[in-house]
């Protein structure tokens, strides 16, 4: 798999700030790849997301240091709207998205501003929608629906476009768990039948770790983890140092192995965990 982007050395402070938001970052993605990036409010998360997308430092005034490449091209160096066409952003609020009437012309603006033809966004709309569960909800309005139907209208109008890179800004803050797993769902049928490359920064861990690839820590402005992620949790000691709560199972396997009961690798997933309980009890 070849690398897709690429940080190096990356710092970002924002105008009028005394610390930098970002510092000496250094990372790199594989294409297809699902990354999942956690850490406490103001560890970055945020910067790191939109100096992907170009929002850093196109629509911020701040200074930088380092590179941000996108397929190998210095993010400022594309021109304006041109690294959109192939990188998607989904924002933890989705009505900060909307721009139209109903969910329909929702989904189909982006098609449009793209100058596809009318089969063209007809095929692309019908293949979304069922990729999304909104076949029933495309003559409503965007603000009149639910939290998570909100939140997979603005996860459709992205991936409508078929963007290579897509990234996701906390797009579960504020859905109750079921519309939570539903989005999750969206991306685990993505994760099987495309080749994106999705990066989610999730402050809840129980949809995300069954499908990331990879996993990123960042504390203070600075990534202070990076690994795969069933390697990544093998460092519960520093992730729990930085408040970050990982799910229950995964929870009490530590415990466990802190008071010395087990010396297995911890389990991340929920039947990883479930096998290794039954070995304990056989």
């Amino acid at each position: 798999m070849s690398v897709i982007i690429e940080i190096k050395d990356y710092s970002w402070q924002y105008m009028n700030t005394r610390q930098a938001a970002l510092n000496d970052i250094n990372v790199q993605v594989k294409e297809g790849m699902f990354v999942g990036i956690i850490g406490a409010n103001g560890s970055g998360k945020t910067t790191l997301a939109y100096s992907l997308n170009g929002l850093i430092p196109g629509q911020y005034n701040g200074i930088k240091h380092g590179e941000v490449l996108i397929y190998g091209k210095e993010v400022e160096e594309y021109k304006s709207g041109e690294l959109q066409k192939f990188t998607g952003m989904v924002f933890s609020d989705p009505e900060a998205q909307f721009t139209a009437m109903t969910v329909e012309d929702e989904l189909v603006f982006g098609l449009e501003n793209l100058g596809m033809s009318i089969p063209e966004i007809r095929e692309r709309l019908e293949w979304v929608t069922e990729l999304t569960g909104l076949e029933t909800m495309l003559l409503k309005p965007p603000y009149e629906l639910s939290g998570g139907q909100k939140q997979r209208v603005a996860l459709a109008a992205v991936l409508a476009m078929t963007p290579k890179l897509l990234i996701l800004d906390e797009p579960t803050t504020m859905l109750d768990p079921v519309s939570r797993r539903r989005v999750f769902e969206v991306l685990a049928k993505l994760k099987q039948e495309q080749n994106n490359t999705i990066i989610v920064i999730e402050h809840n861990l129980e949809n995300l770790i069954p499908l990331a690839d990879r996993m990123i820590l960042l504390s203070d402005s600075r990534l202070i983890l990076e690994d795969e992620t069933q390697q990544f949790f093998q460092n519960m000691e520093l992730i729990s140092q930085e408040g970050i709560y990982p799910p229950g199972a995964l929870q009490f396997f530590y415990e466990l192995k802190k008071a010395g009961k087990i010396s297995d690798t911890l389990p991340v997933t929920l039947p990883d965990a479930s096998k290794q309980l039954k070995q304990l009890f056989n």
